[in-house]
């Protein structure tokens, strides 16, 4: 498995690369920005996408959106720091985003997800 992973924290980033490829996931980009991860997303054409919620200036729920409509073959999964139950206004109307908590990333949580 290919992934994409946007986040704006360079720290995040790296971290959540060495976890995922230590468990034999392909990392094959990072992106602190939206107009970083549509153009990587295009040209790297990963099989996932992580997106963090809050990316900084930019909206990672419409990123995801976006991407989702972009490239439909691509699965698009938000992340956050924080649970669910406490993003629930704002993921709540967006059934058809999927959502890991920042804390659960690694391959079985994916896989468990992606089922």
């Amino acid at each position: 498995m290919q992934v994409l992973l946007v986040d704006d924290s360079e720290e995040f980033l790296a971290s959540a690369a060495r976890l995922l490829e230590s468990q034999g996931i392909d990392v094959v980009g990072c992106a602190r920005t939206a107009v970083e991860a549509l153009d990587l997303a295009a040209s790297l054409t990963p099989d996932l996408i992580l997106v963090d919620v809050e990316l900084g200036a930019d909206d990672g729920i419409e990123l995801a959106q976006l991407l989702e409509v972009r490239s439909p073959s691509v699965r698009v999964v938000l992340v956050s720091a924080y649970e669910r139950e406490d993003l629930t206004d704002v993921v709540s109307d967006r059934r058809s985003l999927r959502f890991l908590p920042k804390s659960a990333i690694g391959a079985e949580a994916i896989a468990g997800l992606l089922a």
